[in-house]
């Protein structure tokens, strides 16, 4: 299956790509996986031009084709000001029209919050929300996934190449996210 993660923040040395970087370590043996790292994000707001089809850029082309071949499409998110990252909530009001909708049609989305402390539930729920209106206002045959992972204390259980450092409560967590998020994509698309 192939399985999009979208690593939503566009700071240097984030944590969220930590978060990515293991959850592309975990099911890449099984699947096939893309990570597209927001640290290269150049999509411009609507008001200034928005995404054209043509002259796209190698972020922007990495973006669309990610998402265009995925049947899963894990979005990242930090906790960023109580919500999720702008660049996020950007891609969250841009994309889903003409002539991107379709990267939101036949496809389950997951969701993934990420704190350096304890947090990472608020940017998924804001997330979820915005993905479930999407699909429900264009009447299109996708789903979001129920369960989300909330990464706390990131730095504390991820190396900088989304090694586990030994913390068993958040490696079972993950890996309970990850069964669960793969369960009921097959379901999904069971033929």
């Amino acid at each position: 299956m192939n399985i999009a993660i979208l690593s939503g923040s566009a700071r240097t040395n984030n944590n969220t790509i930590r978060v990515a970087k293991a959850i592309e370590r975990l099911v890449s043996p099984q699947h096939h996986v893309t990570v597209v790292d927001f640290q290269e994000y150049d999509i411009p707001l609507i008001a200034q031009g928005g995404m054209p089809v043509e002259g796209l850029s190698s972020f922007q082309s990495r973006l669309v084709q990610a998402m265009d071949e995925a049947k899963v499409i894990l979005i990242i998110s930090p906790e960023y000001n109580w919500s999720t990252t702008p660049e996020i909530l950007n891609i969250l009001h841009l994309l889903p029209t003409k002539p991107y909708m379709h990267l939101f049609s036949d496809k389950v989305f997951s969701v993934v919050g990420v704190s350096t402390g304890k947090g990472g539930k608020a940017p998924a729920l804001h997330i979820m929300q915005i993905l479930n209106k999407v699909i429900s206002f264009a009447n299109l045959e996708s789903l979001v996934a129920a369960k989300i992972f909330e990464s706390h204390f990131t730095k504390d259980a991820l190396d900088e190449n989304g090694n586990s450092l030994g913390n068993a409560l958040y490696d079972q967590g993950l890996q309970a996210y990850l069964e669960y998020t793969l369960k009921i994509s097959e379901r999904w698309f069971k033929p």
